[in-house]
């Protein structure tokens, strides 16, 4: 208990200096967590809560929050360390004057005004966060790209956004012009030897201009939106989820909150810590959790960021051991691989204090381990969705060993429902659909009138997820309505899936569901009706040219029949999945 105390004590010290209350509330132990919001949001202080509204829905919100990022931005500025890159480090400072040169060129070169749409696509170097930053500093809308998606995909987000000017690496810029797309996108590239002809500019060269250092004078009021994110849905392409700078800043608020509470509610002060705190980035920044848990998050905390160019688990302990790593977030997948090796391995891993996790459930006995086998890092996890800013409800340390299978108690600005089929809010422990509201909420789906329609309960977002509450108010998801896989983080909408390998001439009908995966959650599995046809190897690679990888089927079951259907006609995919997962054969190869 004491790391993860340690660890919420050094967040508060550095985010809550100007707390006037500070003394008085150390030393004074509450019994609840009721009691910890009521004062900790009370008038005057620095988390006071008031009445307002979110895209004109009535909700809670912090009076105190900056009125969009680029003041967040501007106001973390210092020679602390923020960004490591293998061997590039720069400080805030140094990364906001490199914003603001970003800044000026999308103005006065590329014409970006505010609203326009800039997309991203890279891995997560340096100038994914500085591009971002750039963006959503000049009032346009950062459009945060899957760096996984293949050329079609990437046409898609870029097409159905309108960006008016991709960031891109060198990976991501072949893709695209491997298609030969004919759309009016500006392209600058980031890490690239050698540009393409065409609209594409090399960022290094743009720099080489003479830039001022301050970012251009332009208004950007808290509502005005900020992302869009594509999150995969249960019909179709990848649906735009947009947020404006007030629902972002207020689940970065409501994160440090949490941790605010778990300080007050212990009753004691904050010490000191001899390094700085430093989180390793190894989940993609056009994640929720990697732009918002991880990226965002270190601003105000002044914590420094440590990327990966890709999930390594062995360079992953070396890295937590040499930079002093504080916190790690990231799927239940790559938590695994760390405690796993951590195990057998010789690193000095006891700098790190919170291994945190999303986007998927933890097995129980993973949740043990983490709290068994590291010195001083205890877990969390949290449940959040793209629409709600990653954030809904948080649990850690002992009280997550305590509740292994809960994914805690929800946020102090957000209420969740539960309600059955006919619309009933249900009581503690009985399960329906859940459903969230708050000021962290996404105003809906970029230019999706059918999917907002389907979304949204008046002010209450369906999230499409089977839960209950307990009678203390912790959330248990147990199944999904959305016809889903979550595989290490990644939702995989199975009729996008289903439409790829429909596209294939030998296949006559098919059927994607989630099979259970020890490491990564889930693993994507189908049942497919064809005839006279069975390569696996073929099939694969014909998927591989229409969709990212990840959601190419692991498993893949021939059927020589129709497949079966329930009364409405529709493909009865719960009973092939059943059969599948009952006999779960060995992988396809």
């Amino acid at each position: 208990m004491y790391a993860i105390k340690r660890y919420c004590r050094y967040i508060c010290r550095r985010t809550l200096k100007k707390l006037d209350l500070s003394a008085s509330l150390y030393g004074v132990k509450v019994k609840t967590r009721a009691e910890a919001i009521a004062v900790l949001t009370a008038v005057d202080q620095e988390y006071e809560v008031v009445a307002g509204e979110s895209w004109g829905r009535p909700c809670r919100l912090f009076k105190n929050a900056p009125n969009n990022l680029r003041e967040l931005f501007e106001s973390s500025r210092s020679d602390e360390t923020f960004i490591v890159y293998e061997d590039e480090r720069l400080t805030f400072d140094e990364t906001q004057r490199k914003v603001a040169r970003i800044a000026n060129i999308l103005v006065t070169q590329y014409g970006v005004k505010k609203g326009d749409r800039v997309a991203i696509s890279m891995r997560n170097y340096p100038e994914w966060i500085m591009a971002f930053n750039a963006i959503t500093s000049i009032g346009s809308i950062a459009v945060a790209m899957n760096s996984l998606w293949q050329s079609e995909e990437m046409e898609f987000g870029l097409r159905d956004s309108g960006a008016k000017v991709l960031f891109a690496d060198d990976e991501r810029i072949r893709r695209l012009t491997a298609i030969n797309a004919n759309f009016d996108v500006e392209v600058i590239a980031v890490r690239v030897e050698e540009l393409p002809s065409g609209n594409f500019r090399h960022l290094d060269d743009l720099l080489s201009d003479e830039l001022g250092e301050s970012l251009p004078d332009i208004e950007i009021a808290p509502g005005d939106p900020a992302t869009i994110l594509y999150t995969s849905g249960s019909t179709g392409h990848p649906k735009g989820a947009v947020s404006s700078h007030l629902n972002i800043l207020s689940a970065l608020m409501s994160w440090e909150l949490e941790a605010k509470i778990s300080l007050y509610m212990s009753g004691e002060a904050p010490p000191d810590l001899p390094y700085q705190s430093a989180t390793l980035l190894a989940v993609p920044l056009f994640h929720a959790t990697g732009s918002h848990a991880v990226m965002l998050m270190s601003y105000r905390n002044q914590r420094k960021i440590v990327s990966m160019y890709r999930w390594d688990v062995a360079e992953a302990m070396r890295l937590i051991e040499e930079e002093q790593i504080s916190s790690f977030v990231a799927p239940a997948a790559m938590t695994g691989d760390l405690v796993n090796a951590a195990a057998a391995s010789d690193h000095d891993l006891s700098s790190l204090l919170v291994v945190g996790g999303g986007g998927a459930p933890r097995a129980p006995e993973q949740v043990k381990n983490i709290a068994g086998k590291f010195i001083n890092a205890l877990p969390s996890t949290g449940w959040g969705m793209t629409e709600t800013n990653a954030i809904g409800t948080g649990i850690g340390g002992l009280d997550y060993v305590q509740h292994p299978s809960s994914s805690g108690r929800v946020s102090a600005l957000l209420d969740l429902r539960v309600l059955d089929e006919n619309g009933t809010e249900l009581k503690s422990g009985e399960r329906g659909e859940l459903q969230v509201r708050g000021v962290s909420v996404i105003q809906g789906y970029w230019d999706r009138p059918d999917a907002n329609a389907e979304t949204f309960d008046g002010e209450w977002l369906r999230t499409g997820d089977v839960a209950y509450l307990d009678e203390e108010g912790y959330l248990y998801i147990v199944d999904r309505i959305k016809d889903l896989v979550i595989r290490g983080g990644e939702n995989i909408g199975c009729a996008e899936v289903e439409a790829g390998l429909l596209e294939h001439p030998h296949v006559l009908e098919a059927s994607v569901y989630a099979v259970p995966d020890d490491r990564l959650g889930e693993e994507v599995g189908a049942t497919i009706y064809c005839e006279g046809f069975d390569d696996v190897v073929a099939l694969r690679e014909f998927l591989g040219d229409v969709m990212a990888r990840f959601k190419i089927p692991r498993y893949i079951n021939f059927s020589s029949e129709p497949l079966p259907r329930i009364a409405s006609g529709k493909i009865n995919k719960r009973l092939m999945r059943e059969a599948f997962v009952s006999s779960m054969p060995v992988e396809n190869t």
